[in-house]
């Protein structure tokens, strides 16, 4: 990597990384914590509060991610950071479960995912582009696995509220870093091609990837509505479950070494498949754990086998959409991308406490893995693009 493109992926992962380390904190302790508030005892309004953020989240990222095709990356990123900040103030001081489902609307508003893909892409050549996106997922599986460890912490400290306090200051700082932090963005591209929606949605290998990104998030979310009680139930207590979570998600990131290494040999469908085939088998063996009596040893394996697919998808399913699309409509199919991932994890956790509260863990998993086994089939003719030449960015 160049100087500029070492200084775009460090500063845009460290947003990424502040962003999502907010969301992340409540997560773990979610649902256990979210039951004290008045309308806090059904499993549906749960999941529905965990899961808001991805539908605001889903209806803004095409509107942010084309406004930052018009305006520029950076005034949108500040401008949705901001709006976070402000959903987590109001989720700080709710007092029952739908202020607190307002306060994670808000914070969904702040769709900004889809600006800072595009202006990292717009800031790294094609033959990095995976690397810079792999530092994106690897800040965010960092932040997963630090939540998981100062979560019940933190939760006894400063308490619930505290969490969403801490996730408005992060996200303030956050403001700072796309200001001060990160590199030049180059300048809109002018033109009526830019931003067309229209050859977004046409374009076939785009779309394979919006829906596959919009099954992943769904599996992840939905995954955690019945996870934690697995581990509860083989013995493991909820404060102590980050000894699973973070030897998991450690571990994990050395499956990257693997995708770099077959895309430099021209196999990343490969790995890419490889990947969406391991989570579905990851499904099957949490389906047969909740069947009977869950064995923590497996649970743990089960887990690491997750992350590795899910950081290696995290990793090549963004750099590939910024490839296939043209600069000049890259924050618009980014836009996309991100709002069937947002989607995504919207329907996770409103169909993964349905799906719980309905029948259960195993037709959670069971449907998980249909889900992915669907999304395979359909992955299967996409093309993978080449290299485009080298081009060259003002430091």
């Amino acid at each position: 990597m160049t100087p500029t493109e070492r200084r775009a992926s460090a500063s845009l992962s460290g947003i990424f990384a502040l962003r999502m380390l907010g969301l992340f904190l409540v997560l773990p302790v979610f649902a256990l914590e979210a039951r004290q508030y008045p309308g806090g005892e059904d499993p549906l309004w749960l999941g529905l509060a965990m899961g808001i953020y991805g539908l605001t989240q889903g209806l803004l990222q095409l509107p942010f991610g084309m406004a930052s095709d018009r305006f520029g990356r950076k005034r949108v990123i500040v401008l949705g950071l901001i709006i976070f900040a402000l959903g987590s103030f109001w989720a700080a001081v709710a007092t029952d479960l739908t202020q607190l489902l307002i306060g994670r609307s808000l914070q969904g508003a702040g769709a900004v995912s889809a600006a800072v893909t595009a202006l990292l892409a717009d800031l790294t050549r094609d033959e990095v582009r995976t690397k810079a996106m792999a530092l994106v997922g690897a800040s965010i599986g960092l932040m997963f696995a630090l939540s998981l460890v100062v979560s019940p912490v933190l939760t006894a400290w400063i308490g619930f509220a505290g969490l969403f306090w801490l996730t408005g200051v992060m996200a303030l700082v956050g403001v700072a870093v796309v200001i001060w932090g990160a590199p030049p963005a180059p300048p809109p591209v002018l033109g009526p091609g830019r931003g067309r929606l229209a050859d977004v949605l046409v374009h076939a290998d785009l779309m394979r990837l919006n829906v596959g990104v919009f099954v992943l998030h769904a599996v992840q979310l939905a995954m955690w509505v019945a996870v934690p009680a697995l581990l509860v139930q083989a013995g493991l207590d909820k404060a102590q479950h980050w000894q699973v979570y973070l030897p998991a998600v450690l571990l994990s990131f050395l499956f990257l070494g693997v995708v770099f290494a077959m895309e430099r040999r021209g196999h990343l469908k490969k790995v890419f498949l490889l990947s969406i085939g391991l989570i579905a088998l990851v499904q099957l063996g949490l389906l047969v754990q909740s069947v009977g009596t869950p064995s923590l040893g497996v649970l743990a394996a089960w887990l690491l086998v997750f992350f590795c697919g899910f950081n290696a998808l995290e990793a090549t399913q963004p750099s590939l959409a910024s490839r296939i699309a043209p600069r000049a409509m890259r924050g618009t199919a980014l836009g996309v991308y991100n709002t069937l991932q947002s989607l995504g994890f919207f329907v996770g956790g409103l169909v993964g406490g349905w799906l719980v509260k309905s029948w259960g863990s195993p037709a959670l998993f069971l449907s998980c893995g249909a889900a992915l086994l669907l999304w395979w089939l359909l992955a299967w003719p996409m093309q993978t693009p080449g290299r485009a030449a080298p081009v060259s960015h003002t430091p």
